[in-house]
């Protein structure tokens, strides 16, 4: 899943949507998505091959309709999008997005049959202090809060370490091991609420600095059932050889 955050105007996106459907092939057993800003939604949705790749909002409000000005709702994309990212960092401590606003917007694409991908991660400071397990528990189980059990296999769930995200000051890589020990906790949480079932099936993603150099690594780690890409979704070529390596992995 590419997240192409605010990059692209409207020309760009469908330029860079064409040739990456001209590179890509039909792909049966693995997935590829875009999340352009929303502006780019509707355009890119009417040229967009679906049997190839699949849309993404990067963003929406919890509200079906309302007094809401300059928001965008689930209701508004329900239909036009596949898959919503949810609790982006970027939304967390530039926007405050708390884990209650999370969790209405994580009810709010259920209710309009869409995919929410909850994005959770501890910052540097907080894994400093060994506080990754306390974090993930609560952005976790805090962004399930308002469905019910029935709807969690539903959920997509990213981890995100935000110090390992590109765009971050001062941006560490995340090893395998350290995500595959966040993983661990993530479905020790998911099986200790929800049941082993649930925790087995939820799948999960990771992101943070993924660039083809080690997708490979990162996509054969336990646990890990695909990438949500930054900065290399942007490029071409980068994201493109992300694919190739997915597919080889797959």
């Amino acid at each position: 899943m590419g997240n192409w955050k605010l990059n692209f105007n409207v020309g760009e996106a469908s330029i860079y949507l064409h040739k990456l459907q001209k590179k890509i092939a039909n792909y049966r057993d693995i997935e590829v998505v875009v999340a352009p800003t929303s502006l780019c939604l509707q355009p890119l949705s009417l040229q967009l091959e679906r049997s190839k790749i699949k849309l993404g909002a990067q963003n929406a409000f919890y509200q079906d309709f309302g007094a809401y000005t300059g928001e965008i709702s689930f209701a508004e994309l329900r239909g036009l999008v596949d898959y919503c990212i949810i609790g982006h960092s970027e939304r967390r401590y530039i926007f405050h997005e708390d884990d209650k606003m999370i969790a209405k917007k994580v009810a709010a694409c259920i209710r309009n049959k869409i995919t929410p991908v909850l994005c959770i991660g501890e910052t540097e400071s907080e894994r400093s202090f060994g506080e990754t397990a306390d974090v993930i528990k609560d952005q976790l189980l805090g962004g399930l809060s308002e469905i019910g059990v029935e709807d969690v296999p539903k959920v997509i769930v990213a981890y995100e370490p935000v110090w390992a995200i590109s765009s971050t000051k001062d941006a560490k890589i995340a090893t395998p091991d350290e995500i595959a020990e966040v993983v661990e906790i993530i479905r020790a949480n998911l099986k200790e609420v929800y049941g082993a079932d649930i925790s087995e099936n939820v799948p999960i993603l990771f992101g943070g600095s993924v660039k083809p150099t080690n997708a490979g690594a990162y996509l054969t780690t336990p646990g890990i059932n695909g990438l949500l890409i930054g900065g290399a979704s942007l490029i071409l070529e980068q994201f493109t050889d992300i694919i190739e390596i997915a597919k080889r992995v797959k």
